[in-house]
């Protein structure tokens, strides 16, 4: 079996990396994922669905190295199974998790010297071409 969600949105928080009793880096994240639609009436709606990302190793110090709250991000990975929770007032809520195998940096390139990057976080194995080399 073999499950692959792609999520594109922006960091909630500041990401947090630490390492295992092993010695393995993990960064935790939130994303925020947007969705705009058009109601009957004609009014748009917005709506945002919050995920909470883990990634390891490499990828997991590289995530927190370039990434910031507000970075845009491209996420791709396994969803975990959700985990239900009782929020403050009592009400039955569920979390969404997901672990990433792939984290892509969207910001444009007048952000990366805000301190973003536009570089992925999969290491040499997925480069991304310069605007120069596209040849459209």
């Amino acid at each position: 079996m073999f499950q692959q969600i792609v999520l594109i949105g922006h960091v909630g928080q500041q990401p947090e990396m630490r390492y295992t009793p092993s010695g393995t880096a993990v960064t935790n994240f939130s994303l925020a994922v947007n969705k705009r639609s058009t109601n009957a009436d004609g009014q748009v709606q917005e709506k945002t669905i919050w995920f909470r990302v883990a990634t390891w190793e490499k990828r997991a110090e590289l995530a927190s190295q370039y990434l910031h709250k507000g970075s845009k991000v491209m996420v791709v990975g396994e969803l975990n199974e959700p985990r239900a929770w009782n929020d403050r007032e009592g009400v039955l809520r569920a979390s969404l998790e997901m672990t990433a195998h792939e984290i892509r940096f969207l910001d444009s390139r007048g952000r990366e010297q805000e301190g973003g990057s536009n570089r992925p976080a999969t290491g040499a194995q997925n480069p991304e071409a310069e605007p120069a080399d596209i040849p459209f």
